[in-house]
């Protein structure tokens, strides 16, 4: 930390004292640390996967995000409206030296926000532990991590394996055969894991595969293992929606609020979404019971998604502060899976640190660099697009040395992809940075050239050097993510009132319903006609 700095800083808390590599750690419920400097930027850092983590310049503040109806599941509910510069646990400034003024919980349920020149943390409940630093961003985030290590530990598997996985080329219109078909497709490619994504389910809830898997789940994880690869699955253990015979059954599991009503965990499927409350006896049980049967099929990969639905904010079984109750939760989950991998998606991501073997740390991607519906009209920077998957994955790359950053699928096909070979060729770069490799793709889809391609990158062990914020060095080729990572500019004027209508219009329940099964009708059509 920079001498001349560390003498203006004023710092208030219950303890203060130098951390033993530089820095501060303070102690209290709610610690501040007044800036000698006007800051110009900060780096806001969203509660979960899909949430946004940017640098942003302090006097253009994030607009409000819409829909409304998911902000439950892109968002901190607890801090949607906050109009400060603010984040999950951690926040930090630009200084005047060209390094950062940080300072990050150390514990759970925490929150930091800029209030003119001062950086506030406070926790939700009770007191806590935090760092703060100054300096270089890498070393001062490396530093940050190594303490979190050593209070919530790192995950158990070294490399991280390479991925197929259903989602991105067939989402729910998945079934046996065509699974079997992929799977003779891929033929010798060196896929580690063939994951299974979500369709297989008779609903979110209902953890039984549907009649488009007759032979059952343990007879297409046998034939998965047959080809020399890994099985993968995915679940959202932590959701229920009303369809879903568990909805009606266990209403005394569910999440609820101060009225006693179930509490919204957003919308998808065309269903409102609702959380299993992660500190009732008998809910624990079936969670664990849900795992081991899986690992029973023979899945030794599992992606449970969704997970942000244990720390909503809500009434629960145990009186515990909510994210302390997800990760009480995860606890449960990891321990009935036994050796699996452990892939966390829409996953707050501090609790879930040293539970988990990889973590997907920024939004879905999609065959499109970005809409401007959604990022101009919504202000909504977690929807699914290339470029949201890239800028808020480069923010999350300083948890690599705690587990697998999982930055999403990467595409080389050509067929059914709007995405440039720039951008396509972005991702593919992300993909080596972050280090965790994964696509979609269907083989049927790629010209000899892209099978080509897809063979190489999954070969590829390359040397890689930072060289800055958004640049690095793969073996000797340089790469720079900076020009592609801007944020959308702030809607005004017509554009405004055109977001304030079609968000009203994403919050209505009828109108999500129509757009789902929109949306169904025309994958079968895509799938009909290309496979």
């Amino acid at each position: 930390m920079s001498a001349k700095l560390v003498e203006r800083l004023i710092i208030t808390a219950e303890k203060s004292r130098p951390a033993p590599d530089g820095g501060f750690l303070l102690s209290g419920a709610e610690v501040s640390v007044e800036l000698p400097f006007e800051p110009a930027r900060y780096l806001y850092h969203g509660w979960q996967s899909w949430s946004l983590a940017a640098w942003r310049e302090i006097d253009q503040p994030l607009p409000l995000q819409k829909p409304a109806i998911l902000h439950p599941m892109q968002l901190d509910p607890v801090h949607v409206r906050d109009a400060r510069p603010n984040g999950s646990w951690l926040g930090a400034v630009e200084t005047p030296e060209e390094g950062i003024l940080f300072l990050g919980s150390l514990g759970l349920d925490a929150h930091v926000e800029l209030d003119g020149r001062r950086l506030i943390g406070r926790y939700e409940a009770g007191s806590g532990d935090w760092f703060v630093g100054a300096g270089d961003e890498t070393t001062v985030m490396a530093r940050y991590a190594d303490l979190l290590a050593k209070r919530l530990g790192q995950g158990r598997v070294a490399t991280p394996p390479r991925v197929w996985c259903s989602w991105y080329s067939l989402y729910t219109a998945i079934d046996e055969a065509l699974l079997h078909k992929v799977l003779a497709d891929l033929g010798d490619l060196p896929f580690d894991v063939f994951q299974v994504d979500d369709g297989w389910q008779r609903a979110i809830g209902d953890w039984e595969p549907n009649a488009k898997f007759p032979s059952g789940m343990d007879a297409l994880s046998a034939h998965i293992r047959a080809s020399g690869r890994i099985a993968g699955l995915w679940l959202a253990p932590l959701l229920v929606v009303p369809s879903a015979p568990l909805y009606h059954q266990h209403p005394d599991w569910l999440l609820r609020d101060e009225k006693g009503h179930p509490v919204s965990a957003g919308f998808n499927w065309g269903e409102p979404l609702y959380a299993l409350d992660t500190t009732h006896p008998a809910a624990l049980e079936w969670l664990a019971a849900l795992m081991r049967k899986v690992r029973g099929w023979g899945y030794d990969y599992l992606k449970l998604d969704f997970l942000y639905a244990g720390a909503l904010p809500g009434k629960r079984y145990l009186d515990l502060p909510r994210e302390a109750a997800y990760r009480n939760g995860l606890q449960v989950l990891r321990e009935a899976m036994g050796d699996a991998y452990f892939l966390t998606c829409g996953a707050p991501i501090l609790p879930s640190i040293g539970l988990c073997d990889g973590m997907r740390v920024g939004p879905d991607v999609a065959d499109l660099w970005v809409s401007p519906r959604d990022a101009i009209l919504l202000a909504n920077p977690t929807t699914p697009g290339g470029q949201n998957a890239l800028r808020t994955t480069l923010h999350r790359l300083w948890l690599s040395p705690l587990l697998h950053t999982d930055p999403d699928v990467v595409y080389f096909r050509s067929r059914r992809c709007s995405l440039s070979p720039q951008e396509k060729g972005l991702l593919q770069d992300l993909s080596l940075v972050a280090g965790f490799k994964a696509t979609s793709d269907l083989p049927a889809w790629w010209t000899a050239e892209e099978r080509q391609q897809v063979q190489t990158w999954l070969e590829a062990r390359p040397r890689l050097q930072r060289l800055g914020r958004y640049s690095f060095k793969i073996d000797d080729r340089p790469v720079d993510f900076g020009p592609h990572i801007a944020m959308p500019p702030t809607p005004r004027g017509l554009q405004k009132l055109q977001g304030k209508l079609i968000g009203w219009l994403g919050s209505q329940p009828f109108v999500l319903r129509v757009l789902f099964k929109n949306g169904e009708r025309a994958l079968q059509k895509m799938l009909a006609e290309n496979v």
